[in-house]
């Protein structure tokens, strides 16, 4: 009996024992703490096709304000706004005696010239003719000869540049078209007094070509190329898209705006659209390499800077990038990485460097 009440006291310490030890391990799992779970991606890497709307504005192919060269009046005004113009056509005549005058009177004195130096120039033929019979003349009177016949042909070429500025300035009388357009607008009326420094006389712009000038943004300027494309739609032509390719760009980037002005050309000969009207202009653009792009849901934003949570071997760095463009849930980043990294598909400020984790693929599949 006493044997029996011992082994039952045994077994009973045995079974405290036990359950101590069973708690104690129980107690030092529950304070080894569990690793948090994140779901990461992989960073894509791409060369990225993305479309930009941004507003734009037609103007004349070429566009010119026209001013008076001389002093003079507005003799005869031969165009109006709206006109249509050919190159060369002349569009006003000023009236200025005074540089008239002064063309009449080196003509004049070219022709006196003219006369004197061929009357010395006979004189010389002559008296060079008789030096070949010795002692008709002496060798003073054929130097003598030669050297008027010299000092009137220089007096003539001097004259001939006299008459030449004189009718160019003349010339300016006539305000001719530099080009094909239409006149724009009209400053002067005849009877005016016009001059240079004074007020413009006329405006001409051709039409029948226009420029779309388009301020694209310095973060998108690296994606435009000589091939790139581009569509527009106005206002004034409701339901209507034109179509239009890269011409030029200023190939610089304003320090004010910091935006990079482009040009596209377009056809109007067939006069459907009018210069200054502003257009709606929809690009298609392409990055000239492959850039990095992850889920949108990936960015952590904070007051002094953008991140992303690069995993690595189970912990996390964090690293500062910049964005580029958003496509979808997608959007491009620029930093420290390349498509090999993976980093947190949701990313939030509770993600610290050096923080441990545990990974899983948008699979679920443990990494």
């Amino acid at each position: 009996m006493k044997f029996y009440i011992k082994s039952i006291s045994f077994s009973l310490l045995t079974l405290l024992l036990m359950a101590c030890g069973n708690a104690e391990n129980k107690a030092k799992k529950e304070d080894k703490p569990l690793k948090p779970t994140y779901q990461v991606t992989n960073v894509k890497s791409d060369t990225l096709k993305y479309k930009l709307s941004l507003p734009g504005e037609l103007k004349p192919y070429e566009e010119v304000t026209l001013y008076a060269k001389i002093e003079g009046f507005v003799e005869k005004l031969n165009v109006d706004r709206g006109d249509l113009v050919k190159k060369g056509e002349i569009l006003l005549n000023i009236e200025a005696p005074e540089i008239q005058q002064k063309l009449l009177a080196a003509r004049a004195k070219q022709r006196e010239i003219a006369e004197k130096l061929s009357f010395s120039a006979q004189n010389y033929q002559r008296m060079n003719r008789a030096s070949e019979v010795e002692g008709a003349i002496s060798s003073i009177e054929l130097e003598q000869t030669k050297t008027r016949f010299m000092g009137d042909s220089a007096a003539l070429s001097a004259v001939k540049a006299e008459v030449a500025a004189a009718a160019q300035l003349a010339g300016y009388r006539n305000i001719k078209s530099p080009f094909d357009g239409v006149i724009t607008s009209r400053m002067v009326s005849p009877g005016a007094l016009v001059g240079s420094g004074k007020e413009p006389l006329l405006k001409l712009a051709r039409e029948d070509k226009l420029r779309l000038l388009v301020a694209i943004p310095y973060k998108h300027a690296n994606a435009l190329s000589p091939n790139s494309k581009a569509s527009f739609t106005l206002n004034s032509a409701p339901g209507k898209k034109f179509d239009v390719n890269f011409s030029r760009s200023s190939k610089v980037l304003d320090p004010k705006l910091r935006s990079m002005m482009v040009e596209f050309d377009f056809d109007n000969s067939s006069d459907v659209l009018s210069a200054g009207a502003y257009a709606e202009v929809t690009l298609k653009l392409k990055r000239n390499e492959p850039t990095l792009r992850v889920p949108a849901s990936s960015i952590i934003t904070t007051t002094t800077s953008t991140l992303i949570a690069k995993v690595e071997s189970g912990e996390i760095q964090l690293v500062p990038i910049t964005t580029g463009i958003t496509q979808g849930k997608m959007i491009e980043i620029f930093g420290n990485l390349d498509s090999r990294d993976q980093v947190i598909l949701k990313g939030n400020s509770t993600l610290k460097n050096g923080m441990s984790i545990n990974a899983i693929t948008e699979q679920n599949q443990l990494n």
